[in-house]
């Protein structure tokens, strides 16, 4: 199957990272290099782009995409999480920007195989990162009730969380859950028919919260997001999509403490806490795909892009 994901927000993407041509760029999940194939067109002779992702098909695929520009790019299979150390390895001690598109590509989505997907039954996998050993099947099988429920409840916030998670350890106990299909199955059980009739697919948001746990998508973005910032020159930019609220809340937290992190009590007069500002938040409100985008691309609907600018002040 060929790799292929629409990239979202394709123009205003292009258009918050406010590329220079001689700048150094970092998509931080590459995917099928859509997004990368327009940031590469932009870039003069001393430009440069570094792609990562840790998906191995993904690599695959914007080699090929990107082959016409292969004196500019260099691809890295790896996880964002290691940016810095990625960066480093290849002598580079700053960056103009960096872009994140979070969540999971449509090629990950419509390929049954790499088991993310609730619309049909195949093994339940969902690793993002093939060469990882543990699948969502561990998770679904191995978890206790309590950790069912926390990640049920905390990632896909889904009210039915405590039952969903007393139905699977139910279930398991007769046979291994192996495949989407019988998750789901168990899913539709502890949900209310009123409530399946009028919702969404009722695995949606067990899938989200199972895949979360699996690939620490969470964890990746809140302990990493503030190095990145680092990574930046002087006026250089992130840029991120998110496409649910958990992670729009990390994102839009940490730009907020980076451009404002005084933690002086209101009441006084100066600053004494020494915290200084490492830039400004360029989009107050996150930037969302067009009537045109939505109308084209359903998978769009959720992303949200947030923007940050770097700003180094002289000590």
């Amino acid at each position: 199957m060929e790799f292929v994901h629409k990239s979202i927000m394709l123009e205003e993407v292009i258009e918050s990272l406010a590329i220079k041509p001689n700048g150094i760029y970092v998509d931080g999940t590459l995917g099928g290099a859509g997004h990368s194939s327009e940031i590469v067109k932009r870039l003069g002779e001393d430009g440069r782009l570094i792609g990562i992702d840790q998906d191995g098909e993904a690599i695959e695929a914007a080699t090929k995409r990107l082959k016409p520009y292969k004196d500019k790019v260099t691809m890295v299979r790896s996880n964002y999480a290691q940016m810095k150390e990625v960066l480093r390895d290849l002598g580079i001690p700053k960056v103009d920007g960096i872009l994140l598109d979070l969540g999971v590509s449509s090629y990950q989505l419509d390929n049954a195989e790499r088991g993310f997907t609730y619309r049909e039954d195949v093994p339940l996998d969902m690793r993002m990162d093939q060469r990882q050993t543990k699948t969502a099947k561990d998770i679904v099988n191995d978890y206790s009730e309590m950790e069912l429920y926390h990640i049920i409840r905390n990632y896909g916030e889904d009210k039915f969380a405590k039952n969903i998670a007393k139905h699977i350890v139910q279930a398991r106990q007769k046979a291994p859950i192996e495949t989407t299909g019988q998750l789901i199955e168990v899913i539709k059980a502890a949900i209310p028919k009123k409530v399946r009739a009028t919702g969404g697919h009722p695995a949606k948001k067990t899938f989200q919260a199972i895949r979360i746990e699996l690939n620490h998508e969470l964890d990746v973005l809140k302990n990493n997001l503030e190095d990145m910032i680092d990574l930046l020159n002087d006026e250089g930019r992130i840029a991120i999509i998110t496409f649910h609220s958990l992670e729009d809340r990390i994102v839009k937290n940490i730009f907020r403490t980076s451009e404002r992190p005084c933690i002086c009590p209101p009441e006084f007069p100066v600053c004494v806490c020494g915290r200084v500002s490492k830039g400004k938040v360029i989009t107050r409100k996150p930037i969302v795909p067009g009537k045109e985008e939505l109308e084209e691309n359903s998978r769009s609907k959720s992303a949200k892009l947030r923007v940050f600018e770097r700003r180094i002040t002289e000590g």
